[in-house]
């Protein structure tokens, strides 16, 4: 039964969980419109196969260049600030799509990615430690299962926005400037909604603390966040989800090329289904946990039910193991959250620091499925790739989700 300071608690939380959701849902719509343009984009300018890989590495390299300097971005001026901050370079990165469409510029076009990337990497690092520690600790899982919910929505409304105004079977170049223009300028909007909100700071417990009034000695007495393990482990663990959480939804179009040849009439259609996964995967999340399961036990169990599905997708005949892949989506969905909340767990005075090197982590969205595309190449005897090829990269899966497991089971215990 909940209390009164239960009730209480919830309507503190409710105005800037409200805020914060606003914001990934807008942020997810931005994503959503840019990720549908970027291959028209990419196809306009006649990218070769060697600087497609550029285009990935522009994204993510702002991640592991800018995710040190966003922390201290945040520790001068705050999440608040910073969040402001964060979306009016995302808006300047956004613009930066029209010069790159007018002129057709390849150059152009990765400085737009890579300064979107600045400004994700800073709102990376302001909005995940902030949902994390505005609330109890043992629901952080649920109350990032929530912005999920609504940046996924926001993404798949994404195309349906630009079929407003564009011809989405037949996109031009000189098509493109209008929708970016009203990205940019959603993003601005957000920006000063962000700045003149209600929205408190918050600070991880233990944050300000020192020496004797310290309640924890884990973080208290260390000089830098490399004396903290399972911040060391929990980013590794970061890491591979990144990249098993990118790696189906990149890959599952070309596994059901292999699997159903020509006969696929509609191949693009595969596409939404592990984001479909992941979306249930968020309900199950919010519904359950910590009400009927703490969040801990519910990675364990997810990471498990992942390990099962992704030895279905290397053992099972391809057209029954590709939907195995629905199953890693659902399996996925808890797990960034989770790992969040148990990785900057008790980091007292180093949080911010800590929640940089979680950013920088994001960065295994490019490098795994990275990996995975040179197991194919490394595996196939012709010139195109076979189910088979497919299935014996497949088995990356297995070592990520193992270690996942390894953490959420022992890792995040070495703190106490």
């Amino acid at each position: 039964m909940m209390n009164k300071n239960d009730t209480e608690k919830g309507s503190t939380l409710l105005i800037p969980l409200l805020i914060i959701g606003v914001l990934f849902f807008v942020i997810g719509f931005g994503v959503g419109i840019s990720g549908f343009l970027t291959p028209f984009l990419k196809d306009a300018l006649h990218l070769t196969e060697a600087q497609s890989y550029l285009v990935t590495a522009a994204i993510f390299s702002a991640f592991v260049i800018f995710g040190s300097p966003a922390g201290w971005v945040i520790k001068k001026i705050g999440y608040k600030k910073s969040i402001v901050i964060a979306l009016i370079i995302m808006a300047a990165g956004m613009i930066l799509f029209v010069p790159s469409a007018n002129a057709a510029s390849y150059p152009v076009f990765l400085l737009a990615l890579f300064v979107g990337g600045i400004g994700n990497t800073l709102l990376q690092a302001s909005v995940n430690p902030y949902v994390t520690i505005i609330g109890p600790h043992e629901s952080a899982a649920a109350r990032m299962c929530m912005m999920g919910i609504m940046n996924k929505l926001a993404w798949w409304l994404g195309p349906l926005f630009l079929g407003l105004f564009l011809d989405l079977k037949n996109v031009h170049l000189n098509q493109v400037a209008f929708p970016f223009y009203i990205v940019t300028g959603i993003l601005l909007i957000l920006s000063l909604f962000i700045y003149f909100s209600p929205l408190p700071e918050v600070k991880a417990a233990g944050e300000d603390e020192t020496g004797e009034i310290a309640t924890s000695k884990y973080a208290t007495d260390k000089t830098s966040i490399f004396q903290l393990p399972h911040l060391l482990l929990g980013a590794f663990a970061l890491f591979l989800y990144t990249g098993v959480e990118t790696l189906p939804m990149a890959s599952i179009i070309g596994f059901a090329k292999t699997i159903y040849g020509s006969n696929l009439a509609n191949p693009e259609g595969f596409a939404k289904y592990v984001p479909i996964g992941m979306f249930v995967g968020y309900i199950f999340c919010v519904v359950m946990t910590p009400r009927f399961i703490s969040q801990t036990k519910a990675l364990k169990m997810l990471t498990i039910i992942a390990l099962i599905a992704s030895f279905c997708v290397v053992l099972l005949p391809g057209a029954i193991g590709i939907y195995a892949l629905i199953a890693i989506g659902f399996a996925n969905s808890i797990m960034w959250g989770a790992l969040w909340a148990l990785t900057i767990a008790d980091l007292g005075k180093f949080t911010k620091s800590g929640a940089s090197l979680l950013v920088m982590s994001i960065v295994g969205g490019a490098v795994i499925p990275l990996i995975f595309g040179f197991l194919i190449d490394s595996f196939k005897t012709g010139e195109v790739a076979t189910m088979a090829d497919y299935q014996q990269a497949y088995w990356i899966f297995i070592p990520a989700y193992l270690y996942i497991l390894y953490f959420a089971t022992f890792g995040h215990k070495i703190r106490k």
